[in-house]
């Protein structure tokens, strides 16, 4: 058997498509009244895509159901089709195995696509589980004629559909469940249970239940629908928590004392269907649709609503060419705008928003009378079946034309929720929306539509012009601002500065009529415009024009404002300044600590506020630079108050001890400001400030020159201390204190002459200018330099030798002393030579053994080989091992020296070798002539070349000891001796 998904008939695709082409060539978008240019590249699918599947059934369809993706389908007499739709080619077929003229009366397939109940025209019920191929009967239902059946979305599974509702051609309604499991024993068949909970009647005789559905709201409430031919019922109840499997039998006991809610129409055609939509699988239905006698009757489903659950109902009627003798719809199925309506020969799509026939597709004789029309909700296909057809329509961009018809319909929400993706129908709404508050006068409103358009700028800002809503303008001026992007600058510039005409406008307004509650207001939306985030740079840039405008209108506090928020502080103080407010202007400086605002405004607010500007420069810290502040601090400090000296001295020495600045202007001035105002603080500075001329950081010729004019001696000497000049000391320091000139004669520690002659000066000033004997006297003792002999020239004649009798003995006293200990430092000394000459006597006759098998304790080959060197410590060492050795560790001048050494001992050898050669007997006298001074000379170079490499063991000496923190490679040599390695 052929697939019956394999492929699809195309011919009635081109009628449709152009049928569709031609209904929506009349909304193509143009550029009259949008900004966008609508260009589509592809014709649109339409929506209601019409397939024919590719099946050739064996025999003639009798019914088909489709729900969860599977198919089922009745075929003649006694065949059943079951399709997966997942997986079309691999079909299943059933046979009934009924040997009767029973027939099928329809087919019932529950939301999970798992349970099919069959019922045939006597009034028997058949069950077929996916899982199974056994048709089962089902013995309780027997004797009912099954008409519809509500099923349970909630409790429905593959094994058990749960308590279901089944309505029968008698108008009775039963509450039944069925299982799928073989059962036990006792009791094999399907259905668990079969009872009746309620009846329905139409002018007093039972009616066929033509439709059931089973619906949960919330707090448990459940609303159950049932129709009739004529009539559709309601039944509201809540079920207890956890007691959904006990079915819905109090449902229906809740309404019995009264009569059940229903809407019933006069008119019947036999039967009728009622259809329902639900956007997501497992979700409560949104929408129904009822098809009856007198039209369709559609609406929402609310489950709020205490009594009833349809809302918003409407009702169709059918157009003429439905004719109920002749031609009665079949079936409707509910999409999500529109019902689709099933004739004998063709379907009709109408629209629920507006009634219109959207859509109708004529179906040839050829495939016979329509039978039935399906939707599966779980794949939302719509299926149609003929006796030798199957047919199957795809619903693409349902909501796509939506838009249009809610825009018609004012309800502007709502269209723009259907056109989100698509601006240019965006645009439109929004121009019609703005359009339609316009002319009811809601121009707020209009003005924020308006500013979500692309419709020309101009145009929109005349109409509010011309209808005097200055209001509505500036909230489209604010929200045309907000839509702009910041590469549109110029655009951004020109609507900041009309809104800020507008603002100011509105202030000026709003003060000369005296209402402050809206002034104030407008005057805080005005500053939030200005401070914000989003315009600053436009603002910053545009300052000056902001400035002229806010001028112009006579607006200071908020040129104030602007002034901080665009951190023009300088504005902002040099206002405050003229108009005398320096308060105001030092607290908008300490706030935003501006280094640079501090050195220009100082000046001014000095003169005015001293100590509160102090206090601010205090605060700053380090980040102020005091050199920038003098000049003010000058200025002021010169022809100020007594405060403002006060606080320029406070503010010098919380730089001075605070910050410790170095700076030598600062130290220079406070130092004029101690001499001019406080003499009694100028000492101690200078004394804290260092005694050495690399600790002061204050010039010192300024200072000396500054306390010789003022007349602080005491601080000159001090000064002249600090800069070594003790002679000038001393001399100014004798006219102030002679105990002061003595602290300076002793100062030069380490030039006695110098002290000596400072302290001459002391005394011949005691002497001659005090004429105090005793004092100069207590000079002698201070200082030990000076002898009686040194002062007496200071002393006049006539002073008898009494005054110095005492001095005069002990001096003698101490030149005795000094030559006994001169007698004992010579006798040591002769002593201690005559010592070193035994010593020296004694390591003559000193001496050392070798043994032949002694080796050399660089070389280790055998010592007597070759000339060596004996050391008191044991260790033995060639004359060129040793030579070898101790080179390296010698200095740069003593291995210069050793090489002179070793030449002129070369040379002497050589001439050695000379003088044996056999010379004539004339010049044999001559040459022993001078043999003895050559020896000399031999053994004084080998002398002196022993005392350079053999004054000590090159193991246990200095050298030795020295060499410990040299590397045993030659950085210079590393990169040669690491090359051999490799």
């Amino acid at each position: 058997m052929a697939s019956i998904l394999d492929e699809y008939e195309d011919s009635q695709n081109i009628r449709q498509s152009s049928q569709q082409h031609s209904r929506l060539s009349g909304t193509n978008i143009g550029i009259t009244h949008s900004g966008f240019v609508n260009v589509r590249l592809e014709e649109e699918k339409p929506i209601f895509n019409k397939q024919r599947i590719d099946f050739t059934p064996p025999e003639k369809i009798n019914h088909l159901a489709v729900c969860n993706n599977h198919l089922c389908m009745s075929l003649g007499k006694d065949t059943l089709l079951r399709i997966d739709l997942a997986k079309p080619d691999q079909p299943n077929q059933t046979e009934l195995g009924r040997k009767d003229d029973s027939k099928v009366h329809r087919l019932f397939l529950d939301p999970t696509g798992s349970h099919l109940l069959i019922s045939l025209n006597t009034s028997e019920c058949l069950y077929l589980n996916r899982n199974t191929q056994k048709v089962r009967s089902l013995s309780r239902w027997r004797g009912h004629l099954i008409e519809s059946v509500g099923w349970n979305k909630l409790l429905g599974n593959e094994t058990s559909t749960g308590p279901i509702l089944v309505g029968t051609s008698q108008g009775i309604i039963f509450e039944a469940e069925i299982s799928a499991s073989e059962g036990s024993l006792f009791n094999t068949n399907p259905d668990q249970y079969f009872r009746q909970v309620h009846s329905l009647e139409e002018d007093g005789k039972p009616a066929p239940v033509c439709c059931l559905e089973i619906e949960r709201g919330l707090e448990n409430k459940y609303f159950i629908i049932a129709t009739t031919r004529k009539r559709l019922f309601q039944f509201v109840g809540k079920v207890a928590e956890g007691s959904e499997q006990q079915g819905f039998s109090s449902i229906f006991n809740q309404n019995q004392d009264l009569l059940p809610s229903f809407q019933e129409f006069p008119a019947n055609m036999g039967y009728s269907e009622i259809t329902f939509y639900t956007s997501k699988l497992r979700t409560s239905p949104k929408a129904f649709a009822w098809m009856m006698g007198n039209g369709v009757l559609y609406g929402q489903l609310d489950y709020v609503r205490p009594d009833s659950l349809l809302s918003d109902v409407q009702v169709w009627e059918y157009t003429p060419d439905i004719d109920l003798s002749l031609n009665k719809p079949i079936s409707i199925v509910l999409t999500q705008f529109h019902f689709l309506l099933l004739l004998h020969d063709r379907v009709k799509a109408i629209c629920t928003l507006n009634g219109q026939v959207v859509y109708e597709d004529v179906f040839p004789d050829k495939f016979g009378t329509l039978k039935r029309m399906i939707k599966d909700p779980a794949g939302g296909l719509v299926w149609i079946y003929t006796e030798r057809a199957v047919f199957r329509y795809h619903i693409q961009r349902e909501a796509r034309d939506v838009w249009q018809m809610y825009m018609s319909m004012n309800k502007f929400d709502l269209a723009k929720e259907y056109c989100r993706d698509r601006p240019e129908c965006m645009d439109m709404v929004l121009a019609k929306e703005a359009e339609h508050c316009f002319q009811n006068k809601r121009y707020l409103e209009s003005a924020k539509c308006y500013a979500l358009t692309q419709n020309y700028f101009e145009e929109i800002a005349l109409k509010f012009i011309e209808a005097k809503q200055e209001e509505a303008l500036k909230e489209f001026l604010l929200k045309k601002l907000n839509n702009l992007k910041q590469s549109e600058r110029t655009q951004i510039t020109l609507l900041v500065t009309w809104l800020t005409e507008l603002y100011l406008n509105r202030l000026g307004q709003l003060e000369s009529d005296g209402n402050s509650i809206i002034f104030q207001e407008t005057r805080d939306e005005f500053r939030q415009f200005m401070s914000s985030s989003k315009h600053k740079e436009c603002l910053y840039n545009n300052r000056t024009t902001i400035y002229d405008l806010l001028a112009s209108h006579g607006n200071v506090d908020d040129m104030v404002y602007f002034s901080v928020v665009m951190q023009d502080y300088e504005r902002v103080i040099s206002h405050y300044c003229q108009h005398d407010d320096y308060s105001a202007a030092l607290d908008v400086l300490a706030k935003h600590c501006d280094e640079k605002l501090f050195y220009k405004f100082s000046p001014v607010l000095m003169q005015h506020i001293p100590k509160n500007v102090v206090d601010a420069w205090i605060q700053m810290g380090k980040r102020l630079d005091p050199k920038k502040l003098i000049p003010a601090l000058m200025n002021y400090s010169q022809m100020g108050s007594t405060q403002q000296i006060s606080e320029t001295i406070r503010y010098m020495e919380f730089c001075v001890y605070e910050l410790n600045v170095m700076e030598e202007a600062i130290h220079n001035y406070l130092l004029s400001l101690y001499a001019k105002y406080r003499s009694d603080s100028l000492l101690l500075y200078l004394e804290q400030a260092g005694t050495h001329a690399s600790e002061i950081h204050y010039d010192l010729k300024y200072a000396l020159r500054l306390c010789a004019e003022h007349g602080y001696l005491r601080a000159c000497v001090l000064v002249y201390r600090i800069m070594e000049l003790y002679e000038e000391a001393v001399d100014l320091a004798l006219q102030v204190d002679v105990d002061l000139a003595k602290t300076c004669a002793d100062l030069p520690e380490d030039d006695e002459e110098m002290r000596k002659k400072l302290w001459l000066k002391i005394a011949r000033h005691v002497v001659q200018e005090e004429k105090d004997v005793k004092k100069a006297m207590n000079c002698l003792s201070s200082c030990n330099l000076l002898k009686i002999e040194d002062i007496l020239p200071f002393f006049p004649d006539f002073v008898t030798i009494d005054h110095f009798k005492e001095a005069i003995c002990s001096s003698l006293e101490e030149y005795n002393q000094h030559i006994e200990e001169l007698k004992q430092e010579m006798e040591e000394a002769t002593e201690s030579a005559k010592r070193i000459r035994e010593d020296i006597q004694e390591m003559r006759n000193k001496y050392g053994v070798v043994d032949s098998q002694e080796k050399c304790a660089a070389c280790d080959f055998p010592l007597l080989n070759r000339p060596f060197y004996l050391f008191l410590c044991g260790h033995m060492f060639h004359y060129d091992c040793l030579f070898q050795e101790v080179t390296p560790h010698l200095s740069a001048y003593r291995q210069n020296r050793l090489e002179e050494l070793q030449k002129k001992l070369a040379a002497t050898t050589q001439s050695s070798k000379s003088r044996h050669r056999p010379v004539p007997k004339d010049e044999g006298d001559t040459s022993s002539l001078g043999k003895g001074n050559a020896g000399t000379s031999r053994e004084q170079i080998k002398s002196d070349i022993d005392d350079i490499i053999a004054s000590e063991c090159v193991y246990c000496g200095e050298l030795m000891i020295k060499s410990i923190d040299k590397p045993f490679i030659d950085p210079q040599k590393f990169e040669e001796e690491k090359s051999s390695w490799l």
